[in-house]
């Protein structure tokens, strides 16, 4: 088994829910496995990070007159549907510095277009939309690791 078919098994078993493939051939054999281990410790920061965001959203919803903004814009949100990471890894909105972002807010998302990527062990995941409509709020800054389910997107359906 040479070099690149090593690393599409590798891509397989990071893009579904393998925990464990092992290929033997006349040439000897390869086992992969994915690590839960880090999965969990990698989690775990990335929640306090995340739980502390909306701390400071809190603060200013005590003075009275700004109460019934921010009690409006969540009743709009239940209309929204959550674009999630399916992986765990760092999130890109650009495939590369100088190319153009994938998606802004208000861009038009079709199922199958890429929003984005997420880099695992060095592979560089396309992260396609599997739902028609329209960005209204991007939930994590470029570069920044994202956990498995984290809330990336908030898309206002067609």
């Amino acid at each position: 088994m040479d070099l690149k078919q090593i690393h599409e098994l590798i891509k397989i078993v990071n893009k579904s829910n393998i925990g464990e493939i092992s290929i033997e051939d006349k040439d000897g054999k390869v086992t992969i496995k994915q690590k839960e281990e880090p999965v969990i410790n990698v989690a775990a920061p990335q929640h306090q990070v995340y739980t502390t965001a909306p701390a400071p959203a809190a603060a200013p919803a005590p003075a009275v007159s700004a109460a019934p903004a921010p009690a409006a814009a969540p009743a709009k949100a239940d209309n929204y549907i959550t674009i999630k990471s399916p992986m765990i890894g760092t999130f890109y909105r650009r495939p590369s510095p100088d190319k153009p972002i994938f998606a802004e807010i208000g861009t038009e998302v079709a199922p199958g277009k890429v929003v984005c990527i997420i880099e695992a062990m060095k592979l560089f995941n396309e992260i396609e939309s599997e739902i028609s409509g329209t960005i209204v709020k991007i939930l994590v800054d470029d570069a920044s690791p994202v956990e498995y389910d984290q809330p990336l997107f908030l898309v206002e359906p067609a």
